[in-house]
């Protein structure tokens, strides 16, 4: 059950992510790259060098959490980086627009959706 939500703090992690990576060497990553514990309840975002593979990583009651998203085309668009907290800090709404796809700019957005629907009625 996916179990995110808009009560979460999120942070993207600097810098490329091996995304041969499993659950406990990203938990070794967010601890040796931003200086934060896993266990604390936040989400950890990972993004790959091409920017269209993901991973996010919680600790929930029980054990720890991975989703992956795989992008078929395009790449994740990042947030504005922060150097005093050495991460991306997001909000829920961030995730979820990084995770659909959706540019802030109108004319991108409808080129996406243009190709999707073109994609179903073929």
């Amino acid at each position: 059950m996916f179990n995110l939500n808009d009560t979460m703090r999120y942070f993207l992690c600097p810098g490329r992510t091996d995304m041969r990576k499993g659950i406990s060497s990203l938990c070794g990553v967010a601890h040796e790259k931003m200086n934060s514990e896993v266990k604390n309840g936040d989400v950890f975002i990972f993004i790959g060098s091409s920017r269209r593979l993901m991973k996010q990583l919680y600790a929930e009651d029980g054990g720890m959490v991975m989703y992956v998203k795989r992008l078929k085309a395009g790449r994740f668009k990042l947030p504005e980086y922060d150097p005093k907290s050495n991460s991306y800090p997001m909000e829920w709404r961030d995730l979820v627009m990084m995770v659909e796809g959706i540019q802030e700019n109108p004319q991108q957005r409808l080129r996406r959706l243009r190709a999707e629907r073109k994609e179903y009625h073929v």
